[in-house]
């Protein structure tokens, strides 16, 4: 070990949380918090999220039809991504456990492009937005539709996962394009 040197990880934490602004899950020191929002204002919050999964025709019609051998593929994928958001502090480190009062996943099938786009949407009451718990429900959706029908593609593509707005809290309403 080199003596009176930083480690090796601190030294290059130092060097990058100098050169950034405004982020809020790094001290002074460039070390990874929890961001403290016992003095914010409680207020009414909502984002919604989605994303999408292309496929080939005959696993889009399977699902369509739902003639998949391991059931219901939305059925089964609106529940993991509900289960998703409610567990969403445990996945993502620095996220606050929140009362989740609402988390809701709708499909919509695109049969010209054989994709599925998942939209989650999350409401609270409290001091931190619920972005991150949308994101996470669409990803956990559409992981679940891939795993489900794995077996007929693998070549399936998840892509576009994007918070499309957000309400409430201090920096107030978000929408996105």
């Amino acid at each position: 070990m080199r003596s009176g040197a930083p480690p090796i990880g601190k030294s290059i934490r130092r060097k990058v949380v100098s050169r950034m602004t405004g982020f809020t899950h790094f001290d002074a020191q460039g070390n990874a918090v929890m961001v403290d929002v016992g003095g914010k204002e409680v207020t009414a919050r909502q984002a919604i999220a989605e994303g999408r999964i292309r496929m080939s025709a005959e696993c889009y019609a399977a699902v369509r039809e739902g003639s998949l051998k391991k059931g219901d593929v939305l059925g089964v994928a609106r529940i993991a991504g509900i289960i998703a958001v409610k567990q969403t502090a445990l996945l993502i480190p620095l996220c606050h456990t929140l009362p989740i009062e609402k988390a809701a996943i709708d499909f919509q099938l695109n049969d010209g492009e054989h994709t599925v786009t998942a939209t989650c949407t999350v409401k609270t009451t409290g001091t931190t937005g619920v972005e991150m718990e949308a994101l996470t429900g669409v990803s956990a959706a559409l992981l679940t539709v891939y795993d489900m029908c794995k077996a007929i593609d693998k070549s399936m593509e998840i892509t576009s996962i994007r918070l499309l707005e957000k309400t409430g809290g201090k920096s107030g309403d978000y929408r996105n394009g």
